[in-house]
């Protein structure tokens, strides 16, 4: 056991402390070994910023109708409704949110607004 720990402390590489932990590194940073693993790395890449781009349009869509609600403001939140039910079926379409959570999400947030007239 103890020979086994010794050649683990030789062998292997000590662990880096001064970058950024795990998650926060780019995807293309891991050691590609064939160009199309490096391809598909550079691709992941991109496809990662405009998967978050997206995201993020639809949770800010999301966002302003939650913070309407929230302000008790119906004429408003029905305004950012109307930006945030496309927004949201849109993400499902391309693959965001799945099209079941992305009705749910409508679902609701029209229940909230219509709860705000009475």
């Amino acid at each position: 056991m103890a020979a086994r720990a010794l050649a683990a402390a030789i062998f292997c590489k000590p662990a880096r402390s001064d970058g950024p932990p795990p998650e926060n590194r780019l995807r293309s940073e891991f050691m590609a070994n064939t160009s199309s693993a490096r391809k598909a790395a550079r691709k992941i890449a991109r496809r990662t910023e405009v998967n978050k781009a997206r995201r993020s349009r639809m949770r800010g869509a999301v966002r302003q109708v939650e913070e309407a609600i929230a302000s008790g403001d119906k004429n408003k939140a029905l305004d950012a409704m109307k930006n945030a039910e496309p927004a949201l079926m849109r993400a499902a379409q391309q693959g965001q949110v799945h099209k079941n959570a992305a009705s749910r999400k409508v679902s609701r947030l029209s229940h909230q607004i219509a709860k705000l007239g009475k």
